[in-house]
């Protein structure tokens, strides 16, 4: 059995057999959590959608500690091989069958610039991701609008999804019901949402939106779900 638990803001820890892995893991400066790298020694796998700050986020030094694989696009696999990071390149539509189960990149539309103190890094095309772990998928769909490519996602039997919901610079509440609705998971978990002022939003208005589509999960943070 999967188990799924929100670090707060995009960020979540999914462990399954052979599975112990982060998916956008911005700790440091996310006033929204309790963690911090160091209370996840035993990560192996990491999952970034994209390069900005609040989703790359302490992945390098989490992955150098560790010796996890980081999991991201060709473009910000080879920033991270420049710190010495062990990384798997996928692309959009591509999936890779690791020995815990398949992963398979999926489409967002959003920016992936890679802050960095010479400005910022061409960090390829944002994307989310569809992870198979005990025979069961967990789709996160990273920073992202409502695309028409997230209607392909309900012939693969998603079991949990998880949708921005903040607005702004990713779907807003209507926009991921509209998401529920097309993807037709099992379960939807909402987030990417009151981490900065212009995401505010109410989970609670979402669940209440999207009841009667899928099984809505309001986590908070240190929380989890058994798939």
């Amino acid at each position: 059995m999967a188990r799924l638990t929100f670090l707060g803001h995009a960020a979540f820890h999914l462990e399954g057999r052979g599975l112990d892995a982060l998916i956008d893991p911005f700790l440091t400066g996310n006033d929204m959590t309790h963690y911090s790298p160091g209370d996840f020694p035993d990560v192996n796998y990491i999952f970034v959608t994209h390069g900005h700050g609040d989703h790359l986020g302490d992945t390098p030094e989490i992955a150098k500690k560790t010796g996890a694989t980081v999991v991201a696009t060709v473009e910000m696999c080879s920033e991270l091989a420049k710190a010495e990071v062990k990384s798997h390149p996928l692309q959009i539509g591509g999936a890779f069958t690791f020995p815990f189960g398949r992963v398979k990149m999926t489409p967002a539309w959003h920016g992936s610039g890679i802050q960095h103190e010479k400005g910022m890094l061409y960090g390829g095309v944002a994307g989310g991701f569809l992870i198979e772990v005990d025979g069961h998928k967990i789709y996160h769909a990273g920073d992202t609008g409502l695309t028409v490519e997230m209607g392909l996602l309900a012939d693969d039997g998603v079991d949990v999804a998880l949708l921005p919901i903040g607005g702004n610079y990713t779907m807003d509440i209507d926009d991921a019901v509209r998401a529920v609705r097309m993807v037709k998971p099992r379960i939807a978990v909402p987030m990417h949402f009151d981490t900065f002022p212009v995401i505010k939003a109410s989970p609670e208005e979402f669940a209440s939106k999207a009841s009667g589509l899928a099984e809505i999960k309001v986590l908070k943070v240190g929380e989890s779900l058994e798939i």
